[in-house]
């Protein structure tokens, strides 16, 4: 599949009545907070990672699934890995526009991709595959309304 072509929702499940939809894209916004900033004013690079998974979060719940119900249903997404470019700096005040993409969803993973834009100038960008595992920690199958 090339990455023109349309992804269908891979969040369907047969317990939710919404159709599938195309392309998994979802937006926040963010403003950044004194305290996820240095002594500059910038927000520190590691904080980068937490937006990213606010932002996966929101797209789940945007999706109509939670992330707690998941959990006890015995599906757990971790990070398998996770990786940030910086191209300019953010700073304590500003608000952040997110854009998260689900690129690829497989029966072993998730692939997304993020930008962070502050108005129309893109400050960062980052990729991350989550895994599922069980409550145990053991490598499980994506269930079937996570995949394409």
């Amino acid at each position: 599949m090339g990455y023109d072509e349309p992804i269908l929702d891979p969040f369907h499940s047969p317990r939710h009545a919404s159709p599938l939809r195309p392309i998994m894209q979802h937006e926040i916004e963010i403003d950044v907070r004194y305290y996820e900033t240095d002594g500059q004013g910038i927000v520190h690079h590691a904080n980068y990672f937490q937006y990213f998974e606010l932002a996966r979060v929101q797209m789940l719940k945007a999706h109509g699934y939670d992330y707690a119900d998941l959990e006890r249903d015995g599906i757990y997404l971790v990070v398998h890995s996770i990786s940030g470019k910086y191209h300019l700096p953010a700073k304590f005040g500003d608000t952040l526009r997110l854009v998260t993409t689900v690129e690829r969803a497989t029966p072993a993973r998730l692939d997304h991709s993020y930008q962070v834009f502050r108005d129309e100038t893109l400050l960062a960008e980052g990729k991350s595959t989550i895994a599922c595992v069980t409550k145990e920690g053991v490598v499980q199958r994506m269930p079937e309304f996570l995949q394409v």
